[in-house]
């Protein structure tokens, strides 16, 4: 079994690292956990190399307990949401772990909603947290 983290750092994040953990010594699970980082003008080198860095130190509790654990800082164009659906997909991924905040209609109206777009676009089961 494969199992996909999205990690954007939040509070709710650790959280879904922590259900990530659990399944993956149930399932003798691989976890992949994925940053993904939109292409921008303002983005530097040293954000992707900070993100690189936690990635690292997340493995961590992973490997201790002999859990597959695979960390990639995605850069691209896509959506947050299209990146993780098309992460998933391109590694056959069997089940998405994400986090999920809430946000007025509005906030989704113009900042749109990843774990939505997952949601709905994603081949596989997504899991949610809050």
């Amino acid at each position: 079994m494969k199992i996909l983290v999205g990690y954007d750092g939040s509070k709710v994040a650790e959280d879904v690292l922590k259900l990530a953990h659990k399944h993956g010594l149930a399932f003798n699970a691989e976890v992949h956990i994925v940053t993904s980082l939109e292409q921008s003008p303002a983005l530097k080198k040293e954000n992707i190399d900070k993100a690189d860095n936690k990635l690292e130190n997340i493995k961590k509790p992973f490997k201790a307990d002999n859990i597959t654990c695979e960390t990639y800082t995605s850069v691209s164009y896509q959506s947050t949401g299209e990146d993780l659906v098309n992460y998933a997909k391109n590694n056959h991924i069997d089940e998405i772990i994400i986090g999920v905040r809430r946000r007025s209609k509005v906030g989704k109206l113009v900042f749109g909603s990843t774990s939505q777009y997952v949601i709905l676009k994603s081949y596989c089961p997504v899991l949610t947290v809050k």
